[in-house]
């Protein structure tokens, strides 16, 4: 199954939700308004859209994730790794410690994930 498009307001949004859920229609528009500055009104235009598309369920006005946030974290990077960097991860870790010094401890993590790739190969 494909990982429905979430916008990044729609984003924001999500991370209140997977943090509270389950949790009440009013509840999390107080949340949105506290913490996004959103009004009533758009947060249940958000509730309605995101429902529409599958993203969550709101049954008795109790909301609750159908998507995690590592699903759509992953769909958002498949996206990206695909339209700016031509599927080249080299490409894509170059842009990464070209614009971000890595520390050592993140080079030995990436050392180490290539290597467990290498041993998957063999």
């Amino acid at each position: 199954m494909m990982t429905p498009k979430i916008f990044e307001s729609e984003y924001r949004f999500c991370l209140i939700l997977w943090r509270e859920e389950p949790i009440s229609c009013s509840d999390m528009a107080k949340k949105c308004k506290d913490e996004l500055g959103w009004s009533r009104t758009t947060s249940y235009t958000v509730i309605k859209r995101l429902a529409e598309r599958g993203v969550l369920k709101n049954e008795s006005s109790i909301i609750e994730s159908l998507v995690s946030k590592e699903e759509v974290q992953l769909s958002e990077m498949n996206e990206l790794f695909e339209k700016t960097f031509e599927k080249s991860l080299p490409a894509f870790i170059a842009a990464f410690a070209n614009h971000q010094k890595l520390t050592d401890k993140e080079v030995e993590e990436i050392k180490r994930i290539i290597e467990k790739q290498e041993e998957g190969t063999k």
